[in-house]
């Protein structure tokens, strides 16, 4: 593809449109990298919008399980450099070719969300290292890729991202318990031996189940908390190695921000996913709040 062509320009804009309506949060964050990193970061994070998105926008899981298989196959493609009619995929390709983009990540983090897709409602995950290991598959992966797209080679960077990937995708998935609850998907994002501790696994009809209702309301609270603590965790530890990071690769992980504020809303709540207040504005606070601790970590080179 034409790097300076109307095509590739067309395929970029739709990428950062679907980023700004599907995950705003990471689309203030992406404004933030230097302009040569911009566009690919772009097309990675819309790569993930549409993965992520698959299942959720599906009328039926068999076709969302197909728009993820499509996407397995679609990587495929554009590593051998076969055109495919689809922006996401075209700006994509594109961002390969410019900056030398790992398969294997992309490979890894679309193959999570296909095994994710493939679970029965009642395939609970026996421990929070599961929901860890998915984390780092989906999220940790595509912060690796946007590194390398700004050609930084970094052990240490890898290690801050992979840690801030990992609390990123606990705390997201935390945010959506609500909305995976009204699909019957809840249970897929609450591990057995959490919900065990707290009173909330259940066995009905020769199966084990996650109970959610207003009897269980303080046992989810403090499920919810838990999993939180491990994601400050996470948290805490990227911000060690924040003194060994090459200045260039901290833009990339100011994906911390949104995590932090999540985590903060979260207490506010006393860990209630379904107070209402956690879905106001970004995250639980007004955007230009949000804006304003982004701008704050980004100008004091930290995350």
């Amino acid at each position: 593809m034409n790097g300076g062509g109307s095509s590739l320009r067309s395929a970029l804009s739709y990428c950062v449109q679907q980023v700004r309506n599907y995950d705003y949060h990471h689309y203030l964050c992406l404004l933030e990298l230097p302009t040569e990193m911009r566009k690919a970061a772009f097309a990675l994070r819309a790569f993930n919008v549409e993965t992520a998105r698959a299942m959720d926008v599906a009328s039926d899981p068999k076709i969302g399980l197909m728009r993820l298989l499509w996407w397995q196959e679609a990587i495929d493609k554009l590593y051998t450099k076969k055109p495919i009619n689809h922006p996401a995929a075209q700006a994509l390709s594109w961002a390969i070719s410019e900056h030398n983009i790992s398969k294997p990540w992309l490979k890894r983090s679309v193959e999570a969300r296909i095994r994710d897709a493939q679970r029965e409602v009642d395939d609970i995950p026996e421990s929070i290292e599961e929901l860890e290991k998915y984390a780092e598959d989906t999220v940790s992966t595509l912060l690796y890729n946007t590194l390398q797209a700004g050609g930084i080679s970094s052990t240490t960077a890898d290690h801050a991202a992979s840690h801030i990937g990992k609390a990123s995708g606990l705390v997201l998935l935390l945010k959506s318990l609500p909305y995976h609850c009204t699909r019957n998907r809840h249970q897929s994002y609450i591990p057995a031996d959490l919900a065990e501790k707290h009173g909330l696994l259940v066995k009905q009809g020769g199966r084990l189940e996650i109970l959610l209702d207003n009897n269980s309301r303080e046992g989810l609270s403090n499920v919810v908390f838990e999993i939180a603590s491990v994601a400050n965790a996470h948290l805490l530890k990227a911000r060690e190695l924040a003194g060994k990071v090459p200045a260039e690769a901290k833009p990339v992980l100011l994906h911390s921000v949104p995590v932090q504020v999540l985590l903060d809303s979260l207490n506010k709540v006393q860990f209630d996913v379904f107070d209402p207040r956690i879905q106001r504005g970004v995250l639980g606070v007004p955007p230009l709040l949000f804006q304003f601790k982004l701008k704050w970590y980004s100008w004091r080179a930290m995350f």
